[in-house]
């Protein structure tokens, strides 16, 4: 009996000896991620039976393989410009074709090379927008989509930075994604519509409030060689182009022919008509001549056809369309006019090469297709796609004198 007595009072006394042997215990949490691969599988299996995908849809292209295809840019004779660069998920084609047009400018007049900042022009170019949607009371194109003579008329008002300035692109952001900045933008617009309270400048602010939150706040002066300039001084100073000679030249019936006149698309919101408008002859010889005499040229027109394949890198017009030799001023009138021909695109023609079957260009494309094949962010456009689908071009004046000759003397009669 005493045994068990003290068998039971030494038990406690062991736990506690222990206990006391262990020490203090002290945990300390974290924050971790929660992940299960196994449930990742669930879900994705939930998902796709839950809602079956559709099978990709096929488009009607042209069959390629039996044709003779440029696939080297280096074929081409070509002119200096900076490396192409994806417009990411923007409509912004005007702005990188213009800028790449210009920074190639820049260098054949003065052999320096540099980058104008894209969103720069894109960011007060999107406020001038929104200024004439509410001078006009909604009724004006509020889009992401301008031309090439947009650039120079922003130039002239706010100036220019270089690229490292001023990217638009958020720390850690590698490609430009201009959905949400636009649904903002227009739901916004949308609702000044609704209550119809048009105060320009209370407007104007919110719309730049949100590209600041999107895009970032604008410089007011950048550093270059050790001095401070505002963008005009950039402009004026270092790109230090002459603005004024630069020319729009459109082919198209509706304007009477060596009259000039708008270039009546959406994206010419601003109703600009200052277009030099020439038969298609005139057209293509004034292309190849600035080409020949070591130009560039900026074009615009239609990239939406079953003769664009990125697969190989070329637009051509398939004979399904249209035979190469029926191609003339009533083709591309008649396709413009039922809208199967858009201004839906700006690039930039760098070069050219001649083959046996015909004279191609060497385009440098922002544009998702052109950096789908190959040859990343460049095209290769047959001849008869440039006198069917392309619309408008800029140019520098000295590359097109006789033509400007022809509406002096036609003027003047």
């Amino acid at each position: 009996m005493l045994r068990i007595k003290l068998f039971i009072i030494l038990i406690p006394i062991f736990f506690v000896a222990v206990a006391m042997s262990q020490g203090k215990r002290t945990d300390k949490g974290t924050f971790e991620e929660w992940s299960s691969e196994f449930w990742d599988i669930v879900e994705e299996e939930i998902d796709v039976f839950a809602e079956p995908r559709d099978e990709p849809k096929k488009y009607f292209k042209i069959d390629l393989s039996d044709w003779d295809l440029p696939d080297d840019p280096n074929e081409f004779i070509q002119y200096w410009h900076n490396k192409p660069v994806n417009q990411g998920r923007t409509g912004t084609c005007w702005c990188y074709s213009s800028s790449s047009y210009f920074e190639s400018e820049i260098y054949r007049l003065t052999g320096r090379k540099m980058n104008i900042s894209l969103m720069h022009t894109v960011y007060w170019e999107t406020v001038e927008k929104a200024r004439r949607f509410i001078r006009e009371r909604g009724d004006s194109e509020f889009s992401q989509g301008s031309l090439f003579n947009a650039t120079i008329r922003i130039f002239r008002r706010y100036g220019a930075v270089p690229s490292e300035a001023y990217s638009g692109l958020k720390p850690g952001q590698k490609h430009f994604d201009h959905d949400q900045l636009w649904a903002e933008m227009t739901n916004y617009l949308d609702h000044i519509v609704e209550v119809s309270n048009w105060n320009e400048d209370e407007i104007l602010e919110t719309i730049k409030s949100i590209l600041d939150h999107y895009l970032g706040v604008l410089p007011e002066t950048v550093v270059i060689n050790g001095m401070k300039m505002t963008p005009k001084e950039y402009l004026n100073n270092v790109v230090n182009l002459d603005l004024d000679d630069y020319v729009n030249i459109m082919s198209l019936m509706e304007v009477p022919f060596w009259e000039r006149g708008q270039f009546d698309v959406p994206d010419n919101w601003w109703k600009n008509s200052e277009y030099y408008n020439v038969p298609l002859d005139i057209f293509i010889d004034a292309i190849n001549s600035a080409l020949e005499s070591g130009y560039t040229v900026g074009i615009g027109g239609d990239n939406s056809e079953a003769g664009i394949h990125p697969r190989y890198d070329v637009a051509v017009i398939p004979s399904f369309d249209i035979p190469g030799d029926y191609i003339n001023d009533e083709a591309r009138q008649f396709r413009f006019s039922n809208k199967s021909t858009t201004d839906d695109h700006a690039m930039h023609m760098v070069g050219y090469s001649d083959r046996e079957n015909g004279r191609w260009y060497l385009i440098k494309d922002s544009g998702s297709g052109a950096h789908t094949g190959e040859i990343t962010g460049y095209y290769f456009f047959h001849d008869d796609y440039i006198r069917l689908k392309i619309m408008n071009i800029i140019v520098h004046k000295d590359a097109v004198t006789e033509l400007l000759k022809r509406f002096d003397t036609i003027i003047n009669e």
